[in-house]
């Protein structure tokens, strides 16, 4: 590799002595430092991000793994090195997807501390005591991962955690109804032992979710925060530029009293859901009698059936688990009295596996733009081609990205790899999905260089200078 780099930034700087940007003595000093031990320089230059460097494995090499790849996202996604099969419903998560994980919780973490959400991290191991207690034990049946330790004392791995954190509550003697509305949130790992995972990180058996519990002094305060909760699921996937649909839905093994589901419509989704073509009215079939057509709030309409991927789902718990692990507050007259509670839950790699469902075509995957791992990739020629002097200017590029728009820095991808042709290199640039990338070819050597910028969200193709370059790249929205 460190040849490769020596070459690159030889070939700058006779560019740049060429157009006179640099000095016979500048270029000399840099001389010395690329002479210099390998130890040295690497430590006073701030490393590029190269393709070859990126571990991500092509994982679609064993044909029998074809049978299992049931939807888009699935395939993508391990074609392009974003996730590879561990145990039935589990995967590596990697570096890429992990980057694009990390992207999507700062969103999350935005928008649930806007509306005063205050995070914390909680055990994945809960004491079967405690579901017990709730007498969830034995009604959430095989779905439990059950465990004893070497003491005989029965444990599960938690799907959700309404005891743990009622739990944690109800030990707080001094809570103040001052204090409330009160609301916990964690995103960590979640396990369900699913009959049949499949499509992916959609249906596994490991995960990371965001769940969120809240705390009201009455059953009004419940509900103002349920609505505000939604209201912040919505701006998530607003920004996210997903269209998702908040529908009626069942309170299953969760209860209470209120329940809704956003779902992201698409044909690969399992949730059949029913949508009014009048009116705002949307469920899930489960919570109505299936031969329904006319919509119940409007009365006029038709209902319109579609399938959905669950994304997310808010419950109204009303005293379900605050009276039974008395999880109480003091309140304007010095009472004691039982919290109203409320859990909500986001499908932190359920939303990226389904972005990428519905976004992306048959063989390319498109991002929401802020979840992109990186957000440009550049090319530079091919080695020996007739454009070789313009990867001097591909370095130049990359030396003033980094200069005149800080909000790309950790961005920029080079690839490095100039054996390759550009067509090669260009369709795995398509397959990961950099919103942006650019070709530097034959047209950068022009008096006027210019850039061939791809912009894959978009499908659209332009020929920029530089300047209308960093203009556009400028408006790019990172996190």
């Amino acid at each position: 590799m460190e040849p490769v780099v020596h070459q690159v930034r030889n070939k700058v700087f006779q560019t740049l002595h060429r157009i006179g940007l640099l000095s016979r003595r500048n270029h000399s000093v840099c001389a010395e430092h690329l002479h210099a031990p390998a130890s040295s320089y690497t430590r006073q230059m701030k490393p590029t991000l190269t393709v070859s460097r990126l571990y991500q494995p092509s994982n679609l090499r064993d044909s029998r793994m074809q049978a299992d790849l049931t939807c888009k996202s699935h395939r993508l996604m391990l074609q392009a090195g974003l996730i590879y099969p561990s145990n039935p419903g589990c995967y590596y998560y990697l570096p890429a997807t992990v980057r694009s994980m990390e992207k999507l919780v700062r969103v999350i973490d935005q928008e649930m501390q806007q509306i005063g959400g205050q995070k914390l991290d909680m055990p994945s191991l809960c004491s079967a005591d405690l579901w017990r207690t709730s007498e969830r034990w034995d009604l959430m049946g095989k779905e439990l991962f059950r465990l004893k330790d070497r003491h005989g004392v029965d444990y599960c791995l938690g799907p959700t955690h309404e005891e743990t954190v009622t739990t944690l509550v109800a030990h707080q003697p001094t809570l103040s109804y001052r204090q409330l509305p009160l609301l916990l949130y964690q995103i960590t790992r979640k396990f369900r032992d699913e009959p049949k995972p499949r499509f992916g990180l959609l249906r596994g058996r490991e995960f990371y979710m965001k769940d969120m519990y809240s705390f009201d002094v009455s059953e009004e305060a419940a509900h103002e925060t349920y609505e505000s909760v939604c209201h912040a699921y919505t701006q998530v996937f607003a920004r996210l530029g997903l269209r998702c649909i908040q529908v009626q839905a069942d309170t299953g093994t969760i209860g209470g009293k209120l329940s809704h589901e956003f779902q992201l419509p698409t044909d690969i989704g399992e949730d059949r859901l029913l949508v009014c073509g009048s009116c705002s009215f949307s469920a899930n079939v489960e919570t109505m009698a299936s031969d329904r057509s006319d919509c119940p709030q409007c009365k006029t309409g038709k209902l319109i059936e579609s399938k959905g991927i669950e994304v997310g789902h808010t419950f109204y718990l009303g005293k379900k688990y605050s009276q039974v692990f008395n999880a109480t507050f003091s309140n304007a007259q010095n009472k004691s009295s039982v919290s109203e509670m409320g859990c909500y839950g986001l499908g932190v790699t359920r939303i990226l596996a389904a972005a990428i469902e519905v976004m992306s075509t048959d063989e390319c995957i498109r991002w929401p733009g802020l979840l992109a791992p990186y957000q440009v990739c550049v090319l530079p020629p091919k080695k020996g081609s007739k454009a070789d002097e313009a990867t001097a200017v591909a370095e130049e590029l990359l030396h003033t990205l980094g200069e005149t728009l800080p909000h790309l820095r950790g961005e920029v991808v080079l690839d490095d790899r100039t054996q390759l042709t550009i067509g090669k290199r260009l369709k795995d640039a398509t397959r990961l999905g950099y919103p942006y990338v650019i070709v530097v070819g034959q047209g950068a050597l022009e008096d006027i260089p210019k850039f061939e910028v791809i912009c894959q969200q978009t499908d659209e193709t332009l020929f920029l200078p530089k300047d209308e370059l960093l203009q556009l790249l400028a408006k790019l929205e990172t996190i």
